[in-house]
């Protein structure tokens, strides 16, 4: 199971929300490229970011931090937030980024999911974000009546790379992840499943790989907070 550290990009810095609320965020580093090396001396094989302010301005904000994240690391590195549309996703690889994510565009384009897989193969990743099992777009914002697992499944067709599964319920609130939704979810498609939300100790990261069925899991606060060694837990991953 592949650990994914996260950095969140918010005003240009790197930050860790609460539930996904904006006014609930803390720094913890200002400058986002260093952070991304450390988590990469560390031994990390992959970076997650996201793009907060664009989740939910529709467009990418944070360019800047990105660009700098990604001349910065050589590790293969996934972005979210703001990607909605074909040139922002070509745009996007073009500058070396080895995956974008879709959230939103998943349940108001799914189309253009499609369109993207095809031209890009394993590139594209759905980001399914759901409260109560429910999906929820525009940086958590906006509820919607459309069932995770029913999203998951509309995609098992497209070729998409991955799906990453965030709990909204658990995020950043260091409470553990949901493992059986989330397994569920991996169990109910034949796409990967990356776990997001509440991954906040080497036991969690340990029930999710003991599913047998979950490719990888992301981490963010648990990671700046020391509550995980990212050192400690690629050695227990690739034990």
């Amino acid at each position: 199971m592949i650990l994914y550290p996260a950095i969140d990009l918010k005003d240009g810095q790197a930050v860790r929300l609460v539930h996904g609320d904006m006014d609930r965020a803390t720094v913890f580093n200002d400058d986002p490229a260093a952070q991304a090396l450390s988590f990469v001396e560390a031994g990390c094989d992959w970076l997650h970011l996201v793009d907060l302010n664009g989740a939910f301005a529709g467009t990418p904000v944070n360019a800047a931090p990105v660009e700098a994240i990604l001349k910065a690391c050589k590790v293969p590195a996934q972005l979210g937030g703001g990607i909605r549309d074909m040139a922002t996703i070509e745009s996007w690889l073009d500058k070396g980024l080895a995956r974008v994510i879709l959230g939103t565009v998943a349940v108001e384009n799914p189309e253009l999911v499609r369109e993207a897989a095809r031209a890009f193969p394993g590139q594209v990743a759905v980001g399914i974000d759901a409260r109560n099992g429910k999906v929820a777009t525009k940086g958590w914002a906006t509820e919607t009546d459309v069932m995770a697992t029913d999203l998951a499944k509309s995609f098992e067709d497209a070729g998409v790379a991955a799906i990453i599964y965030t709990d909204i319920m658990r995020d950043g609130a260091m409470g553990g992840p949901n493992v059986e939704a989330t397994a569920d979810l991996a169990r109910a498609v034949s796409i990967p499943v990356i776990a997001s939300g509440g991954v906040s100790s080497l036991e969690d990261l340990g029930a999710l790989r003991d599913t047998g069925v979950i490719e990888g899991a992301i981490s963010g606060r648990a990671l700046y907070d020391g509550a995980i060694d990212l050192t400690d837990a690629m050695k227990m991953l690739k034990g």
